[in-house]
């Protein structure tokens, strides 16, 4: 069920349809005081993903969204994926729900995808008092949806405290599980088209030169975007129908153990019967196939700016050799801090709470690790500063 009350904030800040402006901090309004930030991530991830669990990891990451939102009536909540982990901004009124579904979501992690869980409820007024801020924007990626850009510094300091176990939600007893509707994995990876899938975390350096910063994101923004579609890995037509049987049988556990089952077969039937309509493009009622698949590329959350730039792009050696330059010598003059991820396809997870509309997201991470490696050669390389 909806609150009672909808917190008109996110709906009210404005939208902006150029990635460039995520530097741009007029773009940004603050969260409210009384908001709170919803926060988890998966313990070891680069560990699953080595033991080849990365599409486990990806949808436990989602699921977090998946979770906060259905909890809360699936308001227009700012929230951002960020492959091993995610984060949902929410008003005070709806922390109670949010604790449950983060506490039914440790469970069932833990207990359906066999990876540990972290998860935390922090204050708005606690990131401030600390100094830091979050502030939020919204970029239109196309017609029917937008992403949350985060500011700041807030978010990352509110990951940190999760990560040193404050603010930490325990989990629910044994059994339990969030609702998942719509949370799915159904699309075989993605091929890279241009030389290799990419991720690419940039975050700022020790020596908080944000001008620097803001011409460094600027810089790399320009290259990718002289890439085709802007660097995107999906195709403008959309992904090829290409079930994923690992992805269907990891859907099939999105919820309850008791329904396991059910939940598998009503997959299996669902793939089954969407992606003969997307091959042979046979519309049926509402839905029409090539709108469908152009509307998840569309809608697909491959660059996003979460305190730093992040992205997922499909790019040629070229253009990835000047960026990985400039994001050397920044490192070396202090400017930024960065993590980068090679392999050859990218992986897609998506809220899809009905095909017959057309606000579905989809996020795209690496196909080997994506940002969760790159995190890791970030972390390696502040070690060294």
């Amino acid at each position: 069920m909806p609150l009672e009350r909808v917190d008109p904030f996110y709906n009210d800040v404005p939208v902006f349809t150029q990635f460039s402006g995520v530097i741009d901090l007029d773009n940004y309004r603050p969260l409210p005081d009384d908001w709170w930030l919803a926060t988890g991530d998966i313990v070891d991830s680069t560990g699953a993903i080595a033991a080849g669990s990365y599409k486990s990891v990806n949808m436990a990451g989602a699921a977090l969204i998946s979770a906060v939102l259905n909890a809360l009536g699936h308001q227009d909540l700012p929230f951002v994926f960020g492959g091993d982990g995610a984060l949902v901004a929410l008003p005070a009124a709806g922390i109670e729900k949010a604790k449950a579904a983060l506490a039914a979501l440790r469970t069932w992690a833990k207990e359906a995808m066999g990876l540990e869980m972290r998860a935390a409820l922090v204050p708005i007024r606690d990131v401030r008092a600390s100094g830091l801020d979050v502030r939020v924007a919204r970029f239109r990626v196309s017609e029917f949806a937008s992403y949350a850009m985060f500011a700041g510094g807030g978010a990352s300091w509110a990951e940190a405290q999760m990560k040193n176990n404050r603010y930490s939600v325990d989990p629910a007893p044994a059994g339990a599980a969030p609702d998942l509707e719509g949370l799915s994995c159904r699309w075989s990876p993605i091929p890279a088209r241009h030389g290799a899938i990419v991720s690419i975390i940039a975050m700022p350096g020790p020596a908080n030169d944000m001008p620097a910063f803001a011409r460094l994101v600027e810089k790399i923004v320009a290259i990718t975007g002289s890439e085709e579609r802007d660097g995107h890995p999906v195709p403008a037509e959309g992904p090829e129908p290409r079930v994923s049987g690992d992805g269907i049988r990891i859907e099939g556990r999105a919820g309850p153990p008791a329904g396991r089952i059910k939940r598998f077969l009503k997959a299996v039937a669902a793939t089954v019967f969407a992606f003969a309509l997307i091959r042979w493009k046979i519309t049926v009622g509402r839905f029409d196939p090539v709108v469908y698949r152009r509307d998840v590329a569309d809608n697909s959350d491959f660059r996003k700016f979460d305190d730093g730039l992040k992205m997922t792009v499909d790019i040629d050696s070229r253009r990835l050799a000047e960026i990985e330059a400039l994001l050397r010598d920044a490192a070396a003059r202090g400017v930024c801090r960065y993590g980068l991820s090679k392999q050859d396809a990218a992986l897609m997870t998506c809220i899809v709470l009905t095909a017959l509309e057309r606000d579905h997201m989809h996020f795209i991470d690496g196909a080997a690790g994506g940002y969760a490696r790159a995190a890791e050669h970030l972390k390696a390389s502040a070690l060294m500063l």
